[in-house]
């Protein structure tokens, strides 16, 4: 099952194996499609700058974080951003992802290995 039929299966609530888990486990100002070439996630992060934003791939799981600054000394909490994108091994180049951040908009590219390129894909030859 590809990232975009788990999130077709559960589109609001967060699981293990789709795209991670914002506040209280339902995913809001995201957008994600999947097509042969990548997977393309955009995330709203209102008032967050890049330098406010890390995007890491920690063994096969894309991990997407975020944290703005305290606007005044009386405000008790700061925004923050944290989800988990499972990635399926083999089946993506982390060494390839991009990242974006561009008024208050996190796009996110990853590459699909191409079939081609898979090594954990052998044709048979029929006898």
């Amino acid at each position: 099952m590809n990232l975009m039929d788990q999130m077709v299966d559960n589109p609001f609530l967060s699981s293990p194996r789709g795209l991670g888990s914002a506040v209280g486990g339902i995913r809001r100002g995201w957008d994600a499609r999947e097509d042969e070439n990548a997977l393309y996630l955009k995330m709203d992060m209102p008032g967050l700058g890049k330098e406010h934003v890390k995007v890491s791939v920690e063994e096969n799981t894309l991990v997407i974080k975020g944290q703005g600054e305290k606007e005044t000394e009386e405000e008790e909490s700061r925004r923050r951003y944290s989800t988990r994108v499972d990635l399926t091994p083999n089946l993506f180049k982390t060494d390839g992802i991009k990242a974006e951040m561009k008024n208050g908009v996190l796009k996110v590219v990853v590459p699909k290995v191409k079939e081609e390129e898979r090594k954990d894909v052998f044709q048979v030859q029929i006898d």
